[in-house]
């Protein structure tokens, strides 16, 4: 008699920022960095994912920083940490039980990252070699619903219909 596999079900989703909720693009004024673009369905997405799964947003942009905490920790209530991308993978083992978590980033090192987590997804405007090595790429660009669409993606995947009620 043969045992039914059990589905792993994530507990924990770690989000770049930079490429991910933003476009990606820094804009400067004479005086620095004054914004950053963020894109539509986001929030409202992360909202209902909050009810199955701890959501955390990492930077490694210091100097946007104060615009990046803004968005994250006071408009949409997720804590976000500023974490250098070589110290990305080390930092979220120290943090989270990485078999149960999803990482989503779009940057030349995140494939790093991707090889030590359960799941991993890379927006559609991500570098080809990154992409590459994601479980998943949304068809959506970063700051252009592709937390959004990776977060649907994530409730499809993992969570039943009766649990989440949205399709």
């Amino acid at each position: 008699m043969f045992k039914k596999a059990l589905k792993v079900i994530p507990k924990n989703f770690v989000l770049d920022l930079d490429g991910v909720f933003t476009d990606g693009k820094f804009y400067y004024s004479q005086d620095g960095k004054y914004m950053k673009v963020f894109g539509a369905d986001d929030h409202d997405c992360v909202n209902v994912l909050k009810q199955f799964m701890k959501i955390n947003v990492v930077t490694a942009d210091s100097n946007g920083y104060e615009i990046s905490k803004r968005r994250m920790e006071f408009d949409m209530g997720l804590k976000i940490d500023l974490v250098p991308a070589l110290n990305r993978a080390e930092w979220m083992a120290k943090k989270f039980n990485l078999n149960e978590t999803v990482y989503m980033g779009d940057g030349v090192l995140d494939y790093l990252v991707f090889s030590k987590v359960f799941y991993s997804i890379a927006p559609a405007n991500a570098l080809k070699s990154t992409k590459n090595k994601a479980s998943y790429v949304t068809k959506n660009s970063g700051g252009e619903r592709a937390v959004a669409e990776a977060c649907l993606h994530i409730l499809d995947k993992f969570f039943t219909k009766k649990e989440h009620n949205l399709f």
